[in-house]
């Protein structure tokens, strides 16, 4: 049995939901930040058989695109009046931890 973390990006997350939900496949959703944009993020915790994992990897891979966004860091040291340029920064796609679970229990 494996647990599968994914970290996706909110605009992703409808299409990876539904696309599981169309699979079959359990997940429970978690409202996270990301520590580098500290914009909201989603993430998954999906419990599945190790059979299971190389779809649900597919099904991530097909609903989580990357993206370049226009990002404003944040002005630190700076006085609040500075101007501070816009950057562009890839968003998107996903961070993905496989663990090995001893057990899965539903109560």
């Amino acid at each position: 049995m494996k647990m599968i973390l994914a970290i996706i990006q909110n605009a992703d997350r409808d299409r990876l939901t539904t696309a599981l939900l169309d699979a079959k496949i359990g997940h429970t959703r978690l409202n996270t930040t990301g520590g580098f944009l500290r914009q909201g993020n989603t993430t998954l915790v999906i419990g599945v058989e190790d059979e299971e994992v190389e779809h649900v990897l597919q099904l991530i891979d097909r609903t989580c695109q990357e993206r370049e966004v226009l990002h404003r860091p944040g002005s630190g040291a700076l006085h609040a009046d500075a101007y501070v340029e816009p950057v562009k920064v890839t968003v998107g796609g996903a961070t993905i931890f496989v663990l090995n679970a001893d057990q899965f229990r539903k109560v």
